[in-house]
């Protein structure tokens, strides 16, 4: 299945969350015990190193296996650090290191006026 479309819109200087639903073709959740993730931002598709990167590795990615839900965190110094936005792609690694491409999109950032 190709991967959906989504773009997020981030502040700059503020705490960054998005929770993601995974769900089954039928619509039931999908069970993401053992699944790991991944997500880069990038300025662009071909530009050599990401603008940030979410992993589980790092805690900028939390998934609860159980709900099918996969958490997307940076925190507001995080945020800051941004000069610009890009473009990303989500993907899910399963035990036997198979990988999803779940989705992808536009990263905006939204810069800051006070500091």
């Amino acid at each position: 299945m190709p991967a959906g479309v989504y773009n997020f819109n981030c502040e700059q200087g503020s705490t960054f969350e998005r929770v993601i639903e995974v769900t089954n073709n039928d619509d039931t959740i999908k069970n993401l015990d053992g699944v790991t993730a991944r997500m880069q931002v990038r300025t662009s598709v071909d530009a050599s190193s990401a603008l940030v990167e979410f992993t589980t590795e790092n805690g900028r990615i939390t998934i609860n296996g159980e709900l099918g839900t996969i958490t997307l965190s940076l925190s507001a110094s995080d945020t800051a650090g941004l000069t610009q936005g890009g473009v990303y792609d989500l993907e899910l690694v399963d035990a036997s290191s198979n990988v999803e491409r779940l989705i992808e999109g536009n990263f905006n950032l939204e810069q800051n006026v006070t500091v």
